[in-house]
């Protein structure tokens, strides 16, 4: 496995566990504001590091392979829709002032959402990177 792949596995793994340290202290408190604040840097900058690193070399890769074509354009219109879920929770409930019931179902919601994609990355994408850079 690359370094790449590590590192962004590693990412996935951090801000899974930031949500998980939120679903416990629940969405009243300062700290609970911070650690979404904290989400949401990592969020952004594990999107930063992929389109900077992984996606130059799946998009070039992809000029002479459907297949990985295919999997790239169906997977950046699903990216684009829980990148505007993630951000829109992470503003909403980064300032503590919700209200629990719709903080429990939008947490759900986002936690379902990055869950299958973080699944999709690290069994399609990923693979493919390590294919093509080794």
């Amino acid at each position: 496995m690359s370094y790449l792949i590590e590192d962004l596995k590693k990412e996935h793994n951090l801000i899974i566990g930031i949500l998980n340290e939120v679903k416990k202290i629940g969405i009243g408190s300062q700290e609970a504001g911070d650690k979404l604040l904290s989400a949401k840097k990592g969020f952004l900058g594990h999107l930063k590091k992929e389109d900077d690193n992984l996606y130059p070399v799946l998009k070039k890769a992809a000029e002479s392979d459907e297949k990985l074509k295919r999997e790239l354009t169906v997977l950046k219109e699903d990216l684009q829709e829980i990148s505007k879920f993630a951000l829109g929770f992470f503003e909403k409930y980064s300032k503590g002032s919700a209200l629990s019931l719709d903080f429990a179902r939008d947490f759900g919601q986002l936690f379902a959402k990055l869950g299958a994609r973080i699944k999709k990355e690290e069994n399609i994408l990923y693979e493919d990177y390590d294919r093509l850079t080794q």
